[in-house]
């Protein structure tokens, strides 16, 4: 079991930085996979960023491309979301998700690779 808290959303301005973090409880979160999701009003829940169990791999969606970094610290059992040049339709809530143990090595941009979800933080980005 993986329990999984996310911090750092907000409002902020156009082309302005936030910091998104995702801390774990749960013996097993240096083994396996996380990503972030994202979901705006209206819309489905979509890939945003991912990094396979040792950091060595990540995975960003085509939109977010040169604009967000993602990074994992395992002895602090962290992901972190650092994103920077944010446009009003980034706005979301933003979701941290840890996959299921098969999935640790290769990310997985579906939902349902993802067997873990923290509540979700909300980012606004104002125009």
């Amino acid at each position: 079991q993986v329990q999984l808290v996310e911090s750092g959303g907000g409002l902020v301005q156009a082309g302005g930085s936030l910091g998104l973090s995702c801390t774990a409880d749960g013996r097993t979160f240096g083994s396996i996979a996380v990503a972030w999701f994202r979901q705006a009003p209206g819309k489905e829940r979509e890939f945003v960023a991912g990094i396979n169990w040792n950091g060595a791999s990540t995975l960003d969606a085509d939109f977010v491309k040169g604009r967000f970094t993602i990074a994992r610290d395992n002895a602090k059992n962290t992901v972190n979301l650092q994103m920077n040049g944010l446009k009003p339709e980034d706005t979301a809530v933003y979701y941290c998700a840890a996959a299921r143990l098969a999935y640790r090595a290769v990310i997985q941009t579906t939902t349902r690779a993802y067997a873990y979800w923290g509540q979700g933080t909300q980012v606004t980005v104002s125009s």
